[in-house]
C-alpha cells in the first residue's frame, strides 16, 4: 500500500510539473506576443549622425503607445496638455481627438500646473543639472556641473520642448529619454519624458509658440471620458406618474 501511495505522489507531481511547464512561456513566445506594429513604431532609428536605439519589448505596451484617442477640450488644435499624474501628454487634434503619448514625470514635472509657450525647442540638446541635483546626488552629478553636450547618453535624449511663463524660463521640459524602462512611471528627477521615438514624433508636429496646459491633481483626466463620467452632473430624480399620495 505505501508503495502504491508513492507511485501515486509520484505520478502527480510529473503531471503537475508537465502541466506547468506547458503553461510557461519561453522568452521567444512572449516576445511574439508584441504586435508587429507597435514594434516597428519604436525600432532602431537614424536621427542625423546618432543611431537610436529600439525600445526593448519588456518596455513595449498598448498603454504607453503613441495613439489617437478620444479627447474633449475646448483647447485649439496644436495645444500640448500634460497630465503628469496620469502620465500621459496629448497634443490636441481637433474634431474631439488628440494624439496621446505615455510618459515618464519626474519631481519638477509634478511641481507646474498651469499654462505657458514654447518659444523655442532643441535637437540634440545640451544639459545641465539643476541646484537641487547637485545637492541631493552630488556623486551622481557634479560630474556634469559644468553641462553636458547633446547626444545618446544625454538625459534629455533626442529633442527638448523648453516651457516659458510670461516670457520667463519655468525651467519645465519636455524631452526625450534614454531611460525607456522609466515611462509610464513617476521619477525621481526631471520633468516629462517620451521614449525618444515619440519626442521625435512630437517635435515634427508641434509649432514654436504652441499653448501648453499642465493640469493639477485636481484636473488629473480632464478631457477623458473617464473624467467626464467621474464630474458628470447628477440628474433630478422625477416624481413618478400620478403625484404623491
Amino acid at each position: 500500500m505505501k508503495i502504491k501511495t508513492m507511485h501515486f505522489k509520484l505520478m502527480a507531481a510529473i503531471a503537475v510539473a508537465a502541466l506547468l511547464g506547458a503553461c510557461a512561456k519561453s522568452p521567444q513566445d512572449q516576445a511574439d506576443q508584441i504586435d508587429p506594429e507597435l514594434r516597428a513604431m519604436y525600432s532602431a532609428t537614424v536621427d542625423g549622425e546618432v543611431v537610436i536605439p529600439a525600445v526593448p519589448d519588456k518596455y513595449l505596451s498598448e498603454r504607453n503607445k503613441r495613439q489617437l484617442v478620444s479627447y474633449q477640450t475646448k483647447e485649439k488644435p496644436g495645444t500640448i496638455v500634460v497630465d503628469p499624474y496620469a502620465r500621459f501628454l496629448y497634443l490636441v487634434m481637433g474634431d474631439g481627438e488628440a494624439m496621446r503619448y505615455g510618459v515618464a514625470v519626474g519631481d519638477q514635472g509634478r511641481g507646474f500646473s498651469g499654462t505657458g509657450t514654447i518659444p523655442f525647442t532643441r535637437s540634440w540638446p545640451r544639459w545641465t543639472p539643476t541646484q537641487n541635483m547637485l545637492k541631493r546626488d552630488p556623486a551622481l552629478y557634479e560630474p556634469h556641473r559644468a553641462g553636458m553636450e547633446g547626444g545618446i547618453e544625454n538625459p534629455l535624449g533626442a529633442r527638448a520642448l523648453y516651457l516659458f511663463q510670461n516670457g520667463r524660463d519655468t525651467l519645465y521640459r519636455i524631452h526625450g529619454t534614454n531611460y525607456p524602462w522609466s515611462i509610464g512611471q513617476a521619477t525621481s528627477s526631471g520633468c516629462i519624458r517620451l521614449f525618444n521615438q515619440d519626442i521625435l514624433d512630437l517635435h515634427e508636429r508641434v509649432r514654436v509658440g504652441a499653448k501648453v496646459v499642465v493640469l493639477s491633481k485636481k484636473d488629473s483626466g480632464k478631457g477623458t471620458g473617464q473624467w467626464a463620467a467621474r464630474n458628470a452632473a447628477p440628474t433630478t430624480p422625477t416624481e413618478p406618474e400620478g403625484g404623491s399620495s
